[in-house]
């Protein structure tokens, strides 16, 4: 669980509420400074306060331990530091265990045959890796996974990439294709 998210939606849905720290803690006989840590990431309320707090905040538990997000919703988002970070791990792999070595060689193997392609290759040159890129989080797309389209923009230097993605996240969510 993120503490600070968790800190940071409390505190904005008791601002929200037109309630001081010390409104929100006479409301639940508890003291000011325990919302205090609450809101700054450095406790979880006591599970015993749990629906007494969402109560006073008009939240649900699901949504409070998750900063505001639904659970579901935020299994389903995929991050593209993620994808980036699962690309770096996979190299990882080959320098940790060694490039000769029958698990990397064979995990390579496995993923140059489905994908028909290099993927090492495609590894090294940041063009062919933003592609890389752009294949996972369209897979993610296809499967019912969701992204951060301004995220995306922000990251990515290849615009047609950027403009391919932006239409399979249309086409998932049966709304007509847009250019920005």
């Amino acid at each position: 669980m993120d503490t600070l998210k968790i800190g940071r939606y409390i505190k904005s849905l008791r601002k929200s509420a037109g309630m001081t720290q010390k409104d929100l803690a006479e409301k639940m006989n508890i003291s000011f400074q325990a919302v205090s840590k609450w809101e700054n990431g450095d406790a979880l309320p006591d599970t015993g306060l749990l629906l007494d707090l969402c109560d006073a905040l008009g939240t649900t538990a699901d949504k409070l331990l998750n900063g505001g997000c639904l659970a579901a919703v935020e299994r389903r988002r995929m991050r593209l530091e993620d994808v980036v970070a699962g690309f770096e791990y996979l190299e990882r792999i080959g320098t940790l265990f060694g490039e000769d070595c029958t698990f990397f060689t064979g995990m390579i193997k496995g993923i140059n045959d489905s994908m028909n392609m290099d993927v090492l290759a495609y590894l090294k040159d940041p063009v062919t890796r933003e592609v890389l890129y752009a294949e996972v989080l369209i897979q993610g797309i296809l499967s019912g996974r969701t992204v951060d389209m301004d995220e995306i923009e922000r990251t990515f230097r290849n615009r047609h990439m950027t403009e391919t993605i932006r239409r399979y996240i249309a086409k998932a969510n049966g709304t007509p294709e847009t250019t920005a």
